[in-house]
């Protein structure tokens, strides 16, 4: 069992069901929140480490009055390069960040998700803030960059199988595409956060939009470990601290649960009438629960994590996998190219290029809830996700066209490229993991859950790192060829659906995903 969080005994008067809900899905929502805002800001400092020289006249910009002896970009990115050069240290957080996945949901299901979640936090604000620190003590290694990014990449994967798993235990699969949508949002809400912090320092003192987004992350590392409840289990020892004198818990009645788990309800004794306060639960007379929120306790026979190639037999987890490298391939290009493109394209400076990129992360926050409703109503997870991909493509194209063509078509474009590229990743990180992660044939192993999200997201990851390194060499070529490639990313991604699209359409148990109660554990 879990050890209680501190934070948590304040708060274990308003002991209700929902309201430990609501508290898991935003705290967790801030969480992961904090993790994208600290991967923002090197997208948006781009364009600051290699700037137009030509543009400023001979003359540095305004952080150049304050070192005089320097050139207008930061060495050693003022070289012809530079794209490569900054394609190498996406490519270097990305690739460390795939790598790591795959071992951090095996590691997680191993160590308690609190524990493990707080250090992952505070390790990347740490290495997030020492990017920033290349600014203040003037380093000009590219090693020492690319070393922060890889460490960087690594301790940032204790953060998505950690908060799926907390809110796949929390939330059954009735309007799961919905809560995962609204839910997911983060990742949108992280990134527009991430840009106007960033944003705002860049011009004046890069080295501060990496430096407060690190230490927002390693506050909510504190918070983290102060208030997150991993699992409804966790609770019991917090009541049975909370009993009034004088009154002990016994065992009343047990039976056995759908995921072969034993559930033990509890029944509370006063020492001084021996009375025994019940309240009925099922129609036999002699089953009782506390008046205080049932307890669950788990029997002896714990059920073992699922190892690697077990994952990977459940139906649907190989189609979904690989379908994410392609279509995250596409979302990771946006999320650190899009501003340094809208400063080419449109001739804006940094500042303004970051904060109109943020339009992208707000259509992917409709994006993702639409999918998810999209997807609930029609019982068809594979088939939102092909609609949504067979429309990002000519989109794509569109985008690549009128973005050269006037702010206001460029912002309508924003945002509609922004909800058809993140939906069907949004939906698949979420909703989907948590389906495949509970499916049926794992029996009720609730511990699946973390490993199978790490390989899916394990595997989109790969395609992460692959889209901003092809990104940075294909744009020498021009950025129509950069476009040309997220085109066929959305393509291949959907032909690796259309297995599971054509099951969905012909079997005969589609349809609506009927709401069910919060699932027993």
């Amino acid at each position: 069992m879990a050890p209680v969080p501190p934070g948590v005994r304040l708060l274990a008067s308003f002991n209700k069901d929902q309201w430990y809900r609501a508290l898991t899905f935003f705290l967790t929502f801030l969480l992961y929140t904090s993790f994208h805002l600290s991967r923002k800001p090197i997208s948006i400092v781009k364009s600051e480490l290699h700037k137009n020289c030509s543009a400023f006249g001979g003359q540095g910009p305004s952080s150049l009055l304050l070192r005089p002896d320097m050139d207008c970009s930061w060495k050693p990115f003022d070289k012809k390069n530079y794209k490569e050069l900054l394609g190498t240290m996406d490519y270097s957080f990305l690739c460390a960040y795939a790598v790591g996945m795959y071992l951090s949901g095996i590691i997680g299901e191993r160590l308690p998700i609190r524990l493990y979640l707080t250090v992952g936090m505070l390790s990347s604000g740490f290495f997030t803030c020492l990017f920033g620190m290349g600014y203040i003590y003037n380093i000009h290694s590219l090693s020492f960059y690319i070393f922060v990014q890889v460490a960087n990449g690594l301790v940032q994967t204790t953060g998505w199988p950690s908060v799926v798993t907390c809110i796949g235990n929390w939330f059954g699969k009735g309007r799961r595409g919905l809560i995962m949508g609204l839910w997911n949002s983060h990742t949108s809400v992280g990134n527009i956060l991430g840009s106007l912090i960033a944003a705002y320092w860049v011009s004046s003192n890069w080295g501060l939009s990496f430096i407060i987004p690190g230490l927002i992350i390693m506050a909510m590392g504190v918070v983290c470990f102060l208030f997150l409840i991993e699992h409804p289990n966790d609770l019991r020892s917090i009541h049975a601290q909370n009993l009034p004198p004088g009154v002990q818990s016994v065992p009343a009645k047990c039976w056995s649960g759908a995921n072969g788990h034993t559930q033990v309800y509890l029944q509370y004794k006063h020492h001084k009438n021996q009375g025994c306060d019940t309240e009925l639960l099922l129609p036999q007379d002699d089953a009782c629960i506390p008046l205080q929120p049932v307890m669950v306790v788990k029997s002896g026979a714990e059920p073992s994590a699922i190892s690697f190639m077990g994952a990977l037999r459940i139906p649907g987890v190989v189609e979904f996998s690989l379908c994410l490298l392609f279509a995250k391939l596409v979302s990771y290009t946006f999320l650190f190219w899009l501003p340094l493109y809208i400063t080419k394209a449109a001739h804006l400076d940094a500042k303004r290029a970051g904060d109109l990129s943020t339009l992208f992360d707000v259509g992917g926050i409709v994006g993702g809830v639409l999918a998810g409703v999209i997807s609930d109503k029609l019982g068809k997870r594979a088939t939102t996700c092909a609609v949504m991909l067979l429309l990002a493509a000519p989109t794509l194209y569109g985008f690549s066209m009128i973005s050269q063509f006037g702010l206001g078509p460029t912002i309508g474009m924003l945002l509609v490229s922004g909800a058809l590229v993140n939906g069907p990743y949004a939906l698949i990180t979420t909703a989907v993991s948590a389906d495949l992660g509970t499916h049926k044939s794992l029996k009720g192993n609730a511990r699946a859950l973390s490993t199978v999200t790490a390989i899916i997201d394990g595997t989109g990851s790969v395609g992460a790192a692959l889209g901003p390194l092809l990104a940075g060499l294909l744009s020498s070529y021009g950025w129509d060829k950069v476009f040309y490639m997220l085109m066929a990313a959305d393509f291949f991604a959907l032909l690796l659906l259309l297995r599971l699209v054509t099951n969905e359409m012909t079997s005969s148990k589609s349809g609506p995903i009927s709401p069910v109660e919060l699932k027993k554990h």
